[in-house]
């Protein structure tokens, strides 16, 4: 079989994969669209050129400078997916971990890159959602949402019930129930939730009943939501550099929200917003551990429940 035919059908394959197969590459890749567009421009522009070559199109001379300018092409986008590949690292000690939220965005939004770097660490993750997010959108779809973007994440399961969204603090005593019949049959070393310093009443309220529900566990820690207040005060941080695309991608699961202005998604879903308290974060974790801010990388952050 001639060269042209070859090259060409490897490039038209990296091109298709980086289309058909976003979802799984932007789980893989700590940077997805640029190895995206080098793949598919890489198709768009060598894919032709091969085949006019291969019909007897061009010279022998242009013949060889397609040969040589594919064969680059190929070898840079398996680098360029090489470099942007999550680095993985099994965890010594494996843990089982609980995470709680109000709503079905809300561990994405404050806690996506924690959640997946430690899926990726070969921790074994659990999730419960207390509402199907009635007041942000169509809870069916949402219920839909919240389970996508937890397996998206590495959640081995995540249970959505409906409890009322708008009157989370009114049903507490389901809650603490709820929570506790899910530590007593999940185990988990370590929960995640809201923080007492989050100004959304039903994040507040979801952190009170995991208090409760978990009022013997030894290991509750409360993430960053973008409702917290000023009073968040992390104690923990988590290095998401890896992840915070991940993160990004599984919150953009999240469709059906209602929009905010004008047909605009709401600010604080942004990739924008997400990534700079990322690195924000970076800045806080590398002066609280005494390193230089200007080589921070960006971070996921929790306070320690005492």
């Amino acid at each position: 079989m001639n060269i042209h035919w070859i090259l060409a059908g490897v490039v038209i394959a990296f091109a298709l994969t980086s289309v058909a197969g976003e979802k799984s590459l932007r789980r893989r890749l700590t940077d997805y669209r640029p190895t995206q567009i080098f793949a598919v421009g890489a198709g768009i522009i060598l894919a032709p050129a091969n085949i006019r070559a291969a019909l007897g199109g061009f010279s022998p001379t242009l013949e060889s400078i397609t040969i040589a300018v594919t064969c680059a092409a190929i070898v840079g986008i398996m680098l360029t997916y090489a470099l942007h590949t999550i680095r993985k690292s099994q965890a010594p000690q494996p843990r089982r971990i609980l995470a709680i939220g109000a709503h079905p965005d809300d561990l994405e939004l404050a806690a996506g890159g924690t959640l997946a770097r430690l899926a990726d660490s070969g921790h074994e993750i659990n999730a419960i959602v207390m509402s199907t997010g009635t007041n942000g959108g169509d809870p069916k779809v949402r219920i839909n949402e919240a389970k996508e973007g937890a397996a998206f994440l590495g959640i081995r399961d995540c249970t959505v019930y409906d409890f009322e969204d708008t009157n989370l603090e009114g049903d507490m005593t389901g809650m603490i129930k709820a929570i506790e019949n899910k530590i007593r049959s999940s185990n988990p070393d370590i929960i995640f939730t809201h923080s007492a310093n989050d100004q959304h009443q039903g994040h507040h309220a979801v952190h009170l009943a995991t208090l409760r529900a978990g009022r013997r566990h030894p290991a509750i820690l409360c993430f960053e939501s973008p409702s917290a207040t000023s009073e968040f005060s992390p104690q923990v941080f988590v290095d998401i550099d890896d992840h915070v695309e991940v993160k990004n991608s599984a919150i953009k699961i999240h469709d059906n929200q209602k929009i905010y202005d004008n047909q605009k998604k709401k600010p604080y879903m942004t990739a924008e917003r997400v990534s700079g308290m990322a690195h924000f974060r970076g800045d806080h974790g590398s002066n609280a551990s005494g390193g230089p801010a200007a080589s921070s990388k960006p971070f996921a952050t929790t306070e320690q429940n005492s």
